[in-house]
């Protein structure tokens, strides 16, 4: 494992019904090709060394024989191999034969591990030839009441059977378990109780024949059992070989982490496979400390096996995965859904407010920019949603010494589609006197010119709610306090911030979404095309907080992203940073392969100094920040998900930025 990725495989070999000598030479040949692969762990189906359709064969002593002699080629194949593998195969343990996963690992069988479900119903007979692992049980008051189970010899080791939970720990201390097809699918998994003993990933050896609508059943049960147990989720089944004299085994290979599909291999194929994926193991951990629901589980665990592995020499290292650049942003199959759901959430907690204070009056500072777009579009939806006139809705525009014509003309037209009352009052001369008054230089465009500014307007906003008996509706985003790119006191401060759970990628989906839903949505004017326009074109528009002059064209000259650093890296940082709580090293390696040929090691490196460096000192204005609704994963809200102190000190974050390289 590096950077807390492990690497697995789940494979389908060529299987010939009882032939046991093809079917392990076809299993070496995978697991060369995996180890060549780097794969730490690989996992092949339910009684893969004999196939599982071998029936009353299974009671031939000859079959059996020549499968112990197969697990014994398999640990003389492996002695210089750094490679764990998992096979299935059946053995007789005293009188009773059962279903048996191997662990194989540079010559030595690491454990024994029996099926403890097995399934006697439709198509399916494993209790004519097999015994549960719950035989294993001692019973109540006899000799052997109180051991873990059984020492039997397989391949001339020894090795402990037993009934209880086993965790499998590797060198680097990754935790795996091992469940048996039906295991998955009875009402209480073993995978349950492998979990909250510690196991990161879980192996499935499996045999499941095809049957139409099953599959999807299976996947939805995978991701289930994966998401519930904040686990890794390995499955191998049988494919092409197997008997098909009443039913078909179509193949599957599939790997899943927290409920998210990494890879799955293409069913009903009649060649071999075999599908590699890292899982995360930092991130299932990451989850699991932070679910309190997964700690009450732990401490109701009960007794377990563990099971130590071999050390292993650390190989190159190739990230494996993609991640994704814009991670909140929906992804394309589910993203109208999830948009229109993120825009209910806006618009509920902006209407139990309004509905709560009795306000019939909104104010909103209108840019023209992204923010204040789609905190507008929320507040007419909730308006309407209220029964209240639009009219109610007052929108300042406040242009001052930076506003471009753009923007001022997008605030207009928004403004006046929508139907709510505009008002514009210029803070030029207020902002004069202001500088006057301090004894500031109008021509030194520092933070005071620009914060002095964004305080006026701040002003003139809370005034305005007062006049009409309102409330500030505030703008800022998610990426916004995350940075503090707000003015303390400035626009940091409204009555209620409707944008503070979005962040500012994800903004310009909301917007670009409602321009084309606009019917829907019941934000339709009069002309829908002139608001679908205005819309698009403010999305188009480069982030500003339009601090400082224009230029001499009336265009924007201070652009946000070229001061603070592209808001796309921010957000990623945002996400990993604060979701799963990832060090600056990690974030820094998926950030190279998530923007690969998009940003160069040297610009990331700087962009997540700056974005470490800002986080920890601009804490104080999160402190103190109004009330939001939180409508992500991710929040920043002092009395919801983030709780940290303003003084906090940034010197091990920003040590571990300057070593990256």
């Amino acid at each position: 494992m590096k950077h807390g990725f492990f690497t697995v495989a789940a494979a389908i070999p060529a299987v010939r019904v009882a032939d046991v000598q093809y079917n392990v030479s076809e299993m070496e040949a995978m697991i060369a090709q995996a180890e060549g692969q780097g794969v730490e762990v690989i996992v092949f189906p339910e009684l893969s060394l004999t196939g599982y359709s071998c029936q009353d064969l299974f009671r031939q002593q000859l079959l059996l024989d020549k499968a112990e002699a197969a697990l014994l080629m398999l640990l003389d194949f492996t002695r210089k191999l750094d490679i764990i593998c998992i096979v299935g195969l059946p053995v007789r343990i005293d009188s009773l034969l059962y279903n048996c996963a191997a662990v194989v690992q540079q010559g030595t069988l690491l454990g024994l591990v029996a099926k403890t479900y097995l399934p006697n119903y439709g198509e399916f007979y494993e209790k004519r030839w097999f015994a549960s692992s719950t035989t294993l049980r001692p019973q109540s008051g006899s000799v052997a009441a109180g051991r873990q189970g059984k020492t039997v010899y397989l391949a001339g080791t020894p090795v402990l059977v037993t009934h209880q939970p086993q965790v499998f720990v590797t060198a680097d201390g990754v935790r795996f378990g091992i469940e048996i097809c039906e295991d998955l699918w009875a009402p209480l998994p073993p995978s349950n109780q492998l979990a909250v003993v510690g196991a990161d990933v879980v192996f499935n050896l499996s045999a499941t024949d095809e049957l139409s609508g099953k599959h999807q059943y299976l996947m939805s049960l995978i991701r289930q059992q994966s998401a519930r147990t904040i686990s890794g989720y390995v499955y191998s089944s049988c494919g092409f070989g197997e008997s098909t004299q009443d039913v078909v085994y179509g193949g599957n290979a599939i790997v899943v982490e927290n409920g998210r599909l990494l890879c799955e291999a293409e069913r009903f194929s009649f060649k071999p496979q075999m599908r590699v994926a890292q899982i995360d193991i930092d991130m299932l951990r990451a989850e699991r400390q932070n679910n309190t629901t997964f700690r009450t589980a732990v401490e109701q665990s009960g007794p377990y096996v563990e099971v130590g592995c071999k050390p292993v020499q650390q190989r190159e290292f190739r990230l494996l995965r993609r991640p994704d650049p814009h991670p909140f942003v929906p992804a394309d199959g589910v993203k109208d859904q999830a948009l229109s759901e993120i825009l209910d959430i806006q618009v509920a907690g902006l209407a139990k407010r309004l509905h709560h204070t009795g306000c019939r009056h909104a104010v909103i500072g209108i840019s023209g920019g992204l923010d204040s777009t789609l905190a507008l579009l929320v507040t007419v939806m909730a308006f309407r949603k209220l029964g209240l006139d639009v009219k109610g809705i007052v929108g300042v525009t406040m242009p001052g010494l930076g506003t471009s014509s753009r923007t001022h003309d997008n605030a207009d037209k928004e403004m006046q589609l929508l139907g709510i009352t505009a008002r514009e009052i210029s803070i030029a001369k207020a902002v004069a006197q202001h500088f006057e008054d301090i004894g500031h230089d109008p021509g030194q465009h520092d933070v005071t010119y620009e914060n002095a500014q964004a305080r006026e307007r701040t002003q003139i906003l809370m005034d305005v709610a007062n006049q009409v008996g309102g409330m500030v509706i505030g703008t800022g985003d998610l990426s916004e306090l995350a940075l503090g790119w707000a003015t303390y006191n400035g626009d940091h401060m409204s009555m209620y911030g409707v944008n503070a759970g979005v962040p500012k990628t994800l903004i310009q989906h909301l917007v670009r979404y409602v321009a084309f839903n606009l019917e829907s949505l019941q934000l339709q004017p009069a002309v829908p095309s002139q608001l679908t326009q205005v819309l698009l074109d403010v999305v188009e528009t480069p982030i500003s907080p339009e601090l400082t002059p224009a230029d001499t064209d009336g265009r924007i000259a201070q652009k946000t992203e070229d001061l603070v650093g592209p808001y796309e890296l921010h957000d990623f940082f945002l996400y990993y940073i604060l979701r799963y709580g990832f060090p600056p090293r990690k974030v820094f390696v998926l950030a190279q392969q998530a923007f690969s040929g998009m940003y160069d090691d040297e610009t990331i490196k700087h962009w997540l100094t700056t974005f470490c460096r800002r986080f920890f000192a601009q804490q104080f204005k999160r402190s103190c920040l109004p009330d939001g609704p939180k409508v992500g994963i991710v929040s920043l809200s002092p009395r919801g998900d983030w709780r940290m102190p303003s003084d906090a000190c940034s010197a091990l974050w920003l040590k571990e930025c300057e070593a990256l390289g």
